[in-house]
């Protein structure tokens, strides 16, 4: 059984992150979607909030299992029993810096290897923070992010 892990915050999640799982879930028996619990830093969504808007835009594909953790990626897939890495690059900007990652993780833990995804154009200049800024702005994010997490974003920016 093929199973990789997708980590990251998606705090949100967008559809970039969506188009990332749905590639996977297509060529993997697996994917697990780990959502980063970092306390040092400041989110817009609890791991909890964002743990469960992945479940929702994620339910339909069967092969997909939405799970948190802290500390070392390596931890948890030496606990877990999976070799595999995947991330998304959007530009060449992101390659540098993932590229370090996948090194360091296989240093840490010889089975890891990584698979880089290359974003589809049309979600190659989205990220989560340029989604948080212009909601922030009240801007626009419709086809940015999944409309459940569009509409948690506004409810979310209420309270501000």
């Amino acid at each position: 059984m093929m199973k990789v892990v997708y980590p990251g915050t998606f705090d949100p999640v967008t559809n970039g992150h969506l188009d990332i799982i749905e590639r996977c879930s297509k060529k993997f028996d697996k994917i697990i979607v780990l959502v980063l619990n970092n306390p040092s830093k400041k989110h817009m969504f609890s791991v909890e909030e964002r743990i469960n808007l992945l479940k929702d835009v994620t339910h339909e594909l069967g092969n997909v299992e939405i799970a948190s953790f802290t500390g070392l990626l390596v931890d948890y897939m030496k606990e877990n029993q999976v070799e595999l890495i995947v991330r998304g690059l959007r530009a060449v900007s992101d390659f540098e810096y993932e590229m370090q990652m996948a090194l360091m993780n296989n240093r840490l833990y010889d089975n890891a290897e990584t698979l880089f995804l290359i974003a589809r154009n049309k979600y190659s200049y989205l990220s989560s923070s340029i989604v948080k800024e212009v909601a922030s702005f009240n801007g626009n994010i419709k086809g940015l992010v999944p409309e459940k997490v569009e509409l948690a974003i506004k409810e979310k920016l209420k309270g501000v």
